[in-house]
């Protein structure tokens, strides 16, 4: 114990200085390791192993374009709104309504009637100069009404009336089978005989209806003038399918279908 207690320093010193002689020795080996260590890293970094390519999976791609292909069945008539807006209308009083529920687009044309223009072979007068033939002459498209209800005209053999001109007789000039008349306002050759009179459809009259306001107008013609929705519409045309009507303040035109199951 004395010797320890003696000499304690100097055992300590020695020990440190084992100690750093077996650092020293082992210092080169450290560094040859860290070395191999740094040279793999930059191996792996500038020469990486590749995996191969495998081969690409292109169902997606090829599931496009198949889908392109085929031709794509797309709806876009109404309910759709897309291309299909639905309109906004303002009523008389100045309420906005969605749809068609107000205006011209609302009117239903609940009946067509035609006009007719009609010849007849009511009679045959003979005289002295030859015979003379009473037909009998309707004209229910007539703008002016005390033209529509039918007339009876005198005409002989080449005679030219207001409507027609007679070109031919059929039969006997007393009791002929039928006339031939030539129509003035389009130069056509009719038939006309006491067993079948000849008709022409001339115009159109409408039986219209407005639902909103709950109007509703018979037997009207081009140029009557229909008042609902606090606007003023003109006919401007009606034939055996529908109506237009042509607004006066700024001559926008709606067609009316006709809808005969609508009623009167």
């Amino acid at each position: 114990m004395d010797f320890l207690k003696k000499h304690y320093e100097k055992l300590i010193l020695g020990l440190v200085l084992v100690g750093l002689a077996g650092a020293a020795g082992y210092l080169p080996f450290k560094i040859s390791s860290d070395r191999e260590a740094a040279e793999q890293e930059r191996t792996t970094l500038t020469q990486p192993k590749v995996k191969e390519l495998t081969n690409l999976d292109l169902t997606l791609p090829e599931t496009a374009l198949k889908r392109i292909a085929s031709a794509a069945a797309l709806d876009f008539s109404p309910p759709n709104k897309v291309f299909n807006p639905m309109p906004w209308q303002k009523s008389a009083d100045g309420q906005l309504i969605p749809g068609n529920k107000v205006g011209p687009s609302a009117a239903v044309v609940t009946n067509l009637t035609p006009l007719y223009l009609r010849l007849t072979l009511d009679s045959v007068t003979v005289s002295d100069t030859g015979s003379r033939y009473v037909i009998g002459v309707q004209k229910e498209a007539a703008t002016n009404p005390a033209q529509r209800g039918k007339k009876q005209t005198y005409a002989s053999l080449n005679s030219k009336t207001d409507t027609f001109t007679l070109v031919e007789v059929k039969g006997k000039p007393e009791d002929p089978t039928q006339l031939v008349v030539e129509l003035n306002d389009s130069g056509e050759r009719v038939n006309v005989s006491k067993e079948k009179p000849y008709t022409r459809v001339d115009g159109w009259t409408a039986d219209l209806r407005y639902d909103p306001e709950k109007k509703s107008w018979t037997s009207r013609r081009v140029g009557s003038t229909l008042s609902f929705n606090g606007e003023d519409y003109n006919i401007v045309a009606i034939n055996q399918n529908e109506v237009v009507l042509s607004a006066k303040s700024n001559q926008k035109k709606w067609t009316i279908k006709a809808n005969p199951n609508a009623g009167s």
